[in-house]
């Protein structure tokens, strides 16, 4: 069905809307983004199984604490929400489930999505699509995951199609898609870099 395919102009509305607030990004539609971004990995199926079950675990977690009112003026923005669990010391609570932590492994996830979605605009229709997720795995991901998982991505991806199978396979629309692709990676660029910055200047990049 056309609505569990990827469509660009969703993710650019999406960060477009995210990114208003200066140096700052508005959770409300983070979340969105990358609710549309989910439907890219599920798309390209069980290769990327172990990046989909991620991120939909970790939007929910991160709608769990917009949807509860007892907190949900904390979660407003990647500021808002790192003021909050920072001043109330709750990185420290071993049992307390993080925003902080759980939007740093999405952010993380980001920079992957960027980085392969460039290099795929650099291809050629019919290049092949493996080489170009490799080295945006290794470049991005691939620190964070173990042994196993690493293995386990790296041949997975030896079965990517070229360019345009592949995106035949996950988008709504792949001319379009093509011609989307600078301003939607410009607007993710955008997003990526404030919360980065937002991350690094609170000490936060290394939460384990």
């Amino acid at each position: 069905m056309d609505s569990e395919l990827f469509d660009i102009s969703v993710v650019i509305d999406r960060f477009k809307k995210a990114s208003t607030s200066e140096d700052d990004v508005l959770l409300e539609h983070y979340i969105e983004a990358f609710k549309e971004i989910l439907k890219f990995f599920n798309a390209m199926g069980s290769i990327f199984g172990f990046v989909s079950s991620d991120i939909k675990t970790k939007i929910g977690i991160i709608e769990e604490f917009r949807l509860n009112k007892e907190v949900s003026d904390k979660f407003l923005s990647v500021k808002s929400m790192m003021d909050y669990e920072m001043s109330a010391e709750l990185l420290q609570k071993k049992d307390y489930v993080s925003g902080c932590r759980t939007l740093l492994r999405l952010h993380r996830g980001l920079d992957f999505t960027r980085n392969f979605l460039r290099k795929l605009a650099e291809l050629n229709p019919d290049d092949k699509t493996s080489d170009a997720c490799k080295v945006s795995y290794q470049d991005t991901l691939a620190p964070y995951h173990p042994f196993l998982i690493r293995k386990g991505a790296n041949l997975a991806m030896y079965a990517l199609p070229t360019r345009d199978v592949l995106l035949t396979k996950v988008c709504k629309d792949v001319s379009l898609s093509v011609k989307a692709l600078p301003e939607m990676l410009q607007y993710t660029d955008t997003v990526y870099d404030r919360i980065q910055a937002l991350y690094k200047l609170n000490d936060l990049l290394a939460l384990p």
